[in-house]
């Protein structure tokens, strides 16, 4: 019989690159699930903020302050002038890219978007 001493190292050699392709593939679903919670939050701060009657400028700076690891692409919004009893939507835009390269070569850049709607009172 023949002697096995490199068998392990080299099977372990051939699944590393799967098990890292694995774990930064959770790391980037972990992150992109955070900016995902991240924004609805801000969407749902700043439609709160234009529901009380706020303008568009406080409106995204909320958003901007409630949205604290990420820098916001885009904030709008709709309608300009809100009276009473009518709809606001604030909608936030927000460019993901992937920490890995592969599958950030594949898939390229995600953007998420949140549309939050709210009365005026």
């Amino acid at each position: 019989m023949k002697s096995e001493k490199g068998q392990s190292l080299v099977e372990f050699a051939l699944i590393l690159p799967l098990l890292m392709l694995l774990l930064f593939g959770i790391v980037d679903f972990g992150r992109i699930f955070h900016a995902y919670l991240t924004i609805d939050h801000a969407g749902r701060e700043a439609a709160r903020e234009a529901s009380i009657g706020k303008g568009n400028e406080d409106v995204i700076d909320a958003a901007t302050e409630k949205a604290v690891g990420i820098d916001l692409t885009d904030v709008t919004v709709t309608p300009e002038a809100r009276p009473s009893g009518t709809d606001v939507t604030v909608t936030i835009t927000y460019d993901v890219t992937f920490l890995t390269p592969l599958i950030g070569g594949i898939v390229g850049p995600i953007t998420l978007t949140d549309n939050t709607v709210m009365r005026v009172e």
